[in-house]
């Protein structure tokens, strides 16, 4: 069952999220306003070719290739940036933590704090109708958005817990744990394996998830790709 972490944006754009979906298979990418996310089924030339066909956002848009494969791609699109990156699944019982601080479930009046501390701390991808991909938790300080995690990718029996961020000003507090864990029991509670990813360089991330209950599946490729002229 664990294939269709293989290439997970196709698998959700392909099942519980397809009306996010844009384009016509054997390609698809997510609405612009939710996500940059994109992907193919396979490397076949007929879904290489696909992917000079998906549909374009704004001008300064950039399309998000996250999968185990390397990526494959037309000669009319070239990567910007490449990544490595790592995939977890929870493996073992999530510990019991205590927040410090209450959690509660964000609402679209917090978008844009969301995208505010998203920009700041670059968990990843995130737009302004990245909330509508899944629920969003998150911590208040002093009136201020301290921490946030969330749902993204959503597919059979799979969900991944996404957008961990916590604002500098209160790191060191737990609350990235504390969101990770509620969010993972959360995705447990309907069924559904919780699954993350992680830059490969990034340790603290790395430590914290194996810390609860997470473990490796995979390395993947991170790609952020462009039009060529």
């Amino acid at each position: 069952m664990t294939a269709a972490l293989a290439r997970p944006i196709w698998s959700a754009l392909t099942s519980r999220q397809s009306a996010f979906a844009r384009g016509q298979a054997p390609a698809l990418r997510y609405d612009p306003e939710a996500s940059p996310f994109a992907s193919a089924p396979d490397d076949t030339p007929a879904s290489i070719a696909a992917l000079s066909a998906l549909p374009d956002g704004t001008p300064e848009d950039r399309l998000v290739f996250l999968q185990q494969d390397p990526l494959c791609l037309p000669d009319d699109l070239a990567v910007e940036q490449a990544t490595q990156g790592v995939q977890f699944v929870l493996a073992r019982d999530l510990p019991e933590l205590t927040p410090a601080h209450p959690l509660q479930r964000l609402t679209p009046a917090d978008i844009p704090d969301m995208m505010a501390l998203a920009e700041l701390t670059k968990p990843g991808p995130f737009r302004a109708r990245t909330f509508e991909l899944g629920p969003f938790w998150g911590v208040k300080i002093g009136g201020r958005l301290a921490a946030m995690t969330g749902e993204r990718l959503n597919l059979a029996g799979y969900t991944e817990v996404s957008g961990v961020c916590t604002h500098p000003d209160f790191q060191g507090q737990g609350l990235a744990g504390a969101l990770s864990v509620h969010v993972a029991r959360q995705i447990l509670a309907r069924g559904d394996t919780p699954f993350l990813h992680a830059y490969a360089d990034n340790d603290g991330a790395i430590r914290l998830y194996r810390k609860l209950g997470f473990d490796i599946r995979t390395e993947v490729h991170v790609g952020v790709v462009k039009r060529v002229p």
